[in-house]
């Protein structure tokens, strides 16, 4: 089924590239059908590019999406032009009084702050305490997840001594989870991050299970019992080439930076990436929408349950 996107984001010339079934606008007011209203908050200072990779992987179940944009009012881009942001984003004002059958809040590059000591802070709050009542399920991502724990449930995160960063192994602890239904007992995520969340601060919530983690990189997957709240501390949406650019990107700026672990064939940064992560991107992005999403959400939005 397609995926109903505005007909002039810049995502839609590349998802179609790839064979993504992409829904123009005017079509799909003509279906009798209730789509699946996915919202975005994107934090990512490449927005274009993070919407391209988290709509391929939205595009790519049996379910009919439409995708809305969010953005926060108390911070101004630096990198995508105002323009660009009024056109195919939303306000957190326009879309207050209204339902949602998932959200996505993503990750963001303040990881080295305190949570209050940025901008955006108490609009993410308000944004985050929104979703209990007008979300059917949110799924968080990296630094959006170590926010919401610690929004949520008090959860601290702590800074590491280097960058987590690379393609890491990964078991899985609740083999009937439906989140994880189809996944490998071993399977691959990558990491980019500088800061980790400890199981023995999860472990104090009962409510919240620990669904799969990494010898190396740490804890990846965590949900609230319903599966209402999600949290993904790595980038299982990256593409094939985003952690050689941005590996890359911080070499030339002089960053103390290594390379990314597990990622370059034989571990050679002048050979192309191995991708392994990709199969279970998609099975995490299709489990979550059907069986979080939408076997949970009722037809009737103004019906959610908080």
């Amino acid at each position: 089924m397609p995926i109903k996107i505005p007909d002039k984001l810049p995502a839609k010339k590349q998802l179609q590239s790839e064979n993504i079934f992409v829904m123009p606008e005017k079509k799909a007011i003509h279906q009798d059908i209730r789509p699946l209203r996915i919202i975005i908050l994107n934090l990512m200072p490449t927005k274009i590019t993070t919407e391209t990779q988290l709509m391929r992987l939205l595009g790519n179940t049996p379910l009919q999406v439409e995708v809305e944009l969010l953005r926060t009012s108390t911070y101004r881009s630096k990198n995508t032009p105002e323009e660009y942001l009024q056109h195919f984003y939303h306000s957190f004002d326009e879309i207050k009084d209204q339902n949602y059958d998932g959200m996505i809040i993503t990750g963001a590059p303040v990881e080295h702050m305190e949570f209050e000591k940025t901008t955006y802070w108490q609009e993410l709050c308000t944004i985050m305490d929104w979703t209990r009542s007008h979300v059917t399920s949110t799924l968080h991502i990296c630094w959006g997840a170590q926010a919401a724990l610690y929004y949520h449930y008090g959860i601290p995160k702590y800074n590491l001594e280097e960058k987590m960063f690379g393609v890491f192994a990964h078991k899985i602890h609740h083999r009937k989870t439906k989140l994880l239904r189809g996944f490998d007992d071993t399977f691959y995520a990558p990491h980019s991050r500088y800061t980790e969340v400890r199981r023995e601060d999860i472990a104090q919530h009962p409510e919240l299970d620990i669904l799969a983690s990494s010898k190396e990189a740490g804890i990846y997957l965590v949900t609230s019992r319903g599966g209402k709240q999600i949290f993904v501390t790595g980038h299982s949406e990256y593409d094939a080439l985003t952690l050689d650019g941005e590996y890359r990107r911080d070499l030339e700026k002089g960053k103390k930076i290594n390379m990314p672990l597990h990622y370059y064939k034989d571990d050679n940064p002048s050979k192309s990436p191995l991708v392994r992560w990709r199969s279970h991107a998609h099975l995490l992005f299709s489990n979550w929408l059907n069986y979080y999403v939408y076997q949970e959400t009722p037809y009737d939005l103004e019906n959610i349950k908080s």
